[in-house]
């Protein structure tokens, strides 16, 4: 991405971005369509292996935010921004977040030989990463576990994994050492799905993406599977959880301006009273105010994806979530009130993306819960 600074700022994509963009979207609009897309929740899988497999070896994009060197497309966080922005478009079911966003962020942070190890198998499609961070009793607190590692065993339990049924390595935080809440004494774990002792409880979500509860009992812990160092692993998922709340946003975006654009259309064909609702200047003040919510959304995105590797991170993403979640909450309502009933039901799409909007609002911290972490960390 290219920045001129001087009365105004350029925020054009570069030409690899443009085509990062325009090819993702291109093979979305012929393959993705909502028919097919219902299908696929149908088979309760809550994914499709192909598609997963065309964005690996048609399209490439699961390279997008690695080096060169590890057979990616040198790309980082704007990368992601565009790739998730444009699978909100389609509402995706696919885990590009929690494999290529989190499992990819958490490698990349660590670096070395076990990056090296791990991200050619992401980029090419078959290593598949859920993060297993968040427990029954921990809200949005990563540092509130009670799931254990004591000897090299695993013992808890991990709540609302999304994509664990499909991954093949789920990303694991663990109370090494300290009291249940202590920043310290987490210890970060990349270990295989199927390793003995490790259980789930599947289940789809309101979206029709997969989740699980996971529960680990006597779960046998070498040291090649320790991200980073012991004890220091809470640096890494804060930083990479970090990076997914903005891609998370950048996702909301896409969401956003399916939702406007679909009310839009409908205000212009449905009719009372002899004429089009989007003629009464009511719908068109609301149609105005769902603008501005997600050209507003899609601004502060961007404003935290760029300052994803500064010392402000935290703050600048806490912003953006906590404006995300408020607009994603008043343009799925709006969207679904001007629709009226047909709204939410499961023949009409915009009902799909309002429920996809939903679960993004609270995804990695409520608006309420942002506001009081940036006010936290601003003080």
């Amino acid at each position: 991405m290219r920045l001129n600074w001087g009365r105004t700022m350029d925020f054009n994509y570069t030409e690899v971005q443009t085509m990062l963009r325009d090819t993702l979207s291109r093979y979305l609009a012929d393959t993705y369509n909502f028919d097919t897309r219902q299908k696929a929740v149908a088979t309760g899988k809550g994914w499709n292996p192909a598609v997963w497999q065309a964005f690996a070896e048609e399209l490439g994009i699961l390279g997008a935010p690695f080096s060169e060197d590890h057979g990616g497309l040198g790309g980082g966080a704007v990368e992601n921004m565009i790739v998730m922005e444009e699978m909100g478009r389609a509402i995706v079911l696919e885990p590009y977040l929690s494999t290529v966003v989190i499992g990819g962020g958490a490698l990349k942070a660590v670096g070395g030989a076990v990056a090296d190890a791990h991200i050619p198998g992401i980029i090419a499609g078959t290593t598949r990463i859920a993060l297993a961070a968040y427990e029954p009793q921990s809200r949005w607190a990563l540092h509130d576990l009670t799931t254990t590692l004591k000897g090299g065993v695993l013992n808890g339990q991990k709540a609302v994994v999304e994509g664990a049924a499909h991954a093949t390595h789920l990303l694991v935080t663990a109370r090494s050492s300290g009291g249940q809440r202590d920043a310290g004494g987490v210890t970060l774990l990349l270990i295989p799905a199927d390793l003995p002792g490790i259980t789930r409880r599947d289940y789809l979500t309101v979206h029709g993406s997969s989740a699980s509860e996971v529960y680990f009992e006597n779960v046998a812990i070498g040291a090649d599977h320790v991200l980073g160092a012991a004890d220091a692993g809470l640096a890494i998922v804060d930083q990479v959880v970090d990076e997914a709340t903005a891609a998370a946003c950048a996702e909301a975006c896409g969401v956003l301006r399916v939702m406007h654009a679909t009310t839009l259309d409908y205000a212009k064909q449905r009719k009372q009273f002899g004429k089009a609702i989007g003629d009464f200047q009511v719908i068109q003040h609301r149609l105005v105010d769902m603008f501005m919510e997600v050209e507003q959304s899609v601004s502060i995105t961007l404003m935290a994806t760029l300052k994803l590797d500064t010392a402000e991170r935290a703050a600048a993403v806490s912003m953006a979530k906590a404006k995300v979640s408020k607009g994603a909450r008043f343009v799925g309502q709006n969207a679904v009130q001007i629709h009226g009933g047909i709204g939410i039901t499961q023949e009409l799409a915009v009902g799909h993306f309002f429920k996809r909007a939903t679960l993004l609002e609270n995804q990695f911290g409520s608006a309420d819960h942002h506001l009081a972490r940036y006010e936290a960390l601003t003080m």
